[in-house]
């Protein structure tokens, strides 16, 4: 808001007397006289400005403070897809000002720590893998409900030579989307080749992240 300081000063210009005040007698006054009565035209020139400018900055300063207060705190958002019931979410954000972690691919443990070639099938591998995450996280402060992306990568059975991912997702809906831990992460699922060694049928790699 422009205000014309012309328009402010104008009604001082013709006359410097205050309301009701007799007209001095300029040729026999004081020069404080003179002085005193322009420090009074100044004083008044000031308030009067003061009163025009003011509605201004009320105007500039009133939205920017409402603006502030309806900032909201980030926060990492879960999204989930047209189909609710899927084991994943379909998209995470994460905030540039969260903790990310990012675990190095995980296979499972022997059944029996005697015989190091006995992995079971893909739903024993998958609940060893998972389970060992969920525990790599607690040690960090973080849990299951952390994690915004897992990669896996799954081997084809002996006896099919396709990947079992139905007891895979059999397995990770015990550990995402439950009552306990509602959060689902995005998720990538692929079928190479091999793993490691023979009896590793599925790995996974996850990346948790964690507001400060």
């Amino acid at each position: 808001m422009m205000t014309d300081l012309r328009a402010v000063t104008a009604p001082f210009a013709a006359d410097d007397r205050l309301p009701g005040a007799a007209a001095p007698d300029r040729t026999d006054a004081p020069a404080c006289t003179e002085i005193g009565r322009r420090k009074m035209t100044m004083k008044r020139m000031t308030i009067a400005l003061m009163t025009a400018l003011l509605p201004a900055a009320a105007f500039v300063a009133g939205p920017a403070s409402a603006a502030t207060k309806a900032v909201p705190k980030p926060m990492i958002e879960h999204k989930m897809g047209p189909n609710a019931n899927a084991p994943i979410a379909a998209s995470v954000s994460v905030p540039a000002a969260a903790n990310v972690v990012y675990l190095s691919g995980q296979t499972a443990s022997p059944i029996d720590p005697a015989k190091p070639d006995e992995l079971g099938d893909t739903k024993t591998q998958t609940l060893s893998i998972l389970t060992k995450i969920k525990a790599q996280l607690e040690g960090m402060g973080m849990s299951m409900g952390d994690i915004v992306k897992m990669t896996i990568f799954m081997v084809g059975t002996p006896e099919t030579g396709k990947m079992d991912a139905a007891s895979m997702n059999e397995v990770f809906r015990t550990f995402f989307g439950t009552a306990e831990q509602p959060n689902k992460p995005a998720r990538s699922t692929v079928q190479v080749a091999a793993l490691g060694r023979p009896p590793v049928l599925i790995e996974i790699e996850a990346v948790a992240a964690k507001m400060p």
